[in-house]
């Protein structure tokens, strides 16, 4: 069967999303882990701002191919879907990957670097470095896209996520081995985490590819012609078809990876902005992998739709789930883990280790927001809503312009600016994409 029935328990919603959450919580763990290896280098923790500027703005470009696992996992249920969304993937990749090298050049590395996010000549260099280096590691997240599609739709989540945790495995590996022998700073960061998005890549591939063997379908030859025909359908229009569902995606998406740059361009202008950004960056570096474990709903959502008018089970599940990923950053609050995280880990300076341990206490309830949010949008993409789901992302980006735009006069901290603007966004899109959605009556 190439896309069964999935009816709603706990138990098979759990063991389907459980290796999601742990594959994305292990993703995104990668970033604060190499950390270790980044601020103890020349520049001590102002390398790691302008290490993860320098990835952010690789993010921002990525993020323009984000919508392609969700419409992998509405289109490429045959054969003929997936060469098409393989086509797809791989034309995307070759655009946005070409765009990141450009953006890494003079004037454009100047224009951002050192005139948008304000970086002494010698951090914006790094960042520089960072984004053009980055390319390798781009490419690989890129090709992970087709196999990763395939394993969601034959419900092998925990596949993908053994691929992950050999990821994370290495990257530990190399975050307790590099600094050992002196290989510390960002260039060693983006190399232990390059490393790891290979294999994370290579090993899902392997997963996959019996599963492409058996998907429906495949009799033509390899590749399909574009000329090709399934069911009346053209290569090339369905090629059109997957492009117009993946694009609305694509825009809420850059804006979304848009809003850390919006955050740190605002961050930078408050008071004590070098303390402050240093506070951002280590306190999201533990609030994301929980987030990303709750975003991780949103491919739940769309195997695990709602099967009656006001069906709110899964609604109910991503409450609780969130709950339980928020005791997380609650841990990190704590004297004894938060001391010695950001302090002897992270390399912190004492004077604002106390406000990094607050930050990420209040970054607790975030992951309850991103569940909630992520059922929504799941929904949405499910039922080729992707225009909801823009819009959505949208409201994501002005929630955020708009808070930080009311708070920065006010005076409030630069952390804390971040902590609230973080919160609004993706209140902001769950509202948004509700609306959208009750207009049409689709079940909720």
């Amino acid at each position: 069967m190439q896309d069964a029935i999935a009816r709603f328990s706990v138990g098979r919603v759990t063991r389907f999303y459980v290796p999601l959450l742990l594959q994305g919580f292990s993703q995104s763990l990668t970033y604060p882990l190499v950390a270790g290896i980044v601020t103890h280098g020349a520049f001590g923790v102002n390398g790691l701002t302008a290490f993860s500027q320098g990835l952010m703005i690789m993010f921002m470009i990525g993020a323009i191919g984000g919508g392609l696992v969700t419409t992998g996992l509405v289109f490429a249920k045959t054969w003929f879907g997936y060469v098409s969304f393989r086509r797809l993937n791989g034309l995307m990749a070759l655009v946005l990957l070409s765009v990141q090298a450009i953006v890494a050049l003079p004037p454009f590395d100047g224009w951002i670097f050192e005139g948008f996010f304000g970086l002494p000549p010698e951090l914006a260099a790094v960042s520089r470095r960072i984004l053009l280096g980055g390319l390798v590691m781009n490419f690989g997240f890129f090709l992970r896209n087709v196999p990763v599609v395939v394993l969601f739709n034959r419900f092998e989540s925990g596949k993908a996520n053994n691929a992950t945790l050999a990821r994370i495995v290495l990257t530990v590996a190399l975050t307790a081995v590099l600094p050992r022998f002196g290989y510390v700073g960002p260039e060693w960061g983006l190399w232990a985490l390059t490393l790891g998005v290979w294999l994370e890549t290579f090993i899902t591939w392997l997963y996959a590819r019996p599963y492409v063997a058996e998907l429906s379908g495949r009799t033509a030859p390899d590749p399909v012609p574009p000329s090709a025909l399934a069911g009346g359908v053209s290569m090339t229009s369905l090629l059109v078809e997957q492009f117009r569902f993946t694009m609305p995606l694509a825009l809420g998406g850059f804006l979304l990876a848009c809003s850390p740059l919006v955050i740190a361009a605002f961050v930078a202008r408050s008071a004590d902005p070098t303390d402050m950004l240093a506070i951002h960056y280590v306190s999201i570096g533990v609030a994301n992998p929980v987030a990303f474990a709750a975003l991780r709903l949103q491919t739940v959502a769309v195997k695990f739709l709602p099967e009656y008018p006001g069906d709110k089970r899964l609604l109910a599940y991503a409450v609780v789930a969130g709950l339980l990923l928020g005791l997380g950053p609650l841990l990190f609050a704590t004297p004894w883990v938060g001391n010695w995280y950001f302090g002897t880990f992270q390399n912190v300076p004492a004077r604002i280790l106390p406000t990094a341990r607050l930050a990420i206490g209040l970054y607790a309830f975030i992951c309850v927001i991103h569940a909630v949010r992520a059922r929504i949008e799941g929904i949405a993409a499910a039922r080729k809503r992707s225009d909801a789901v823009m819009c959505g992302q949208i409201a994501y980006t002005v929630a955020l312009l708009v808070a930080c735009s009311v708070l920065l006069p006010l005076g409030v901290p630069g952390w804390l600016m971040a902590v609230l603007a973080i919160h609004a966004g993706p209140i902001a899109v769950t509202a948004t994409v509700y609306g959208r959605l009750r207009k049409t009556r689709f079940l909720l």
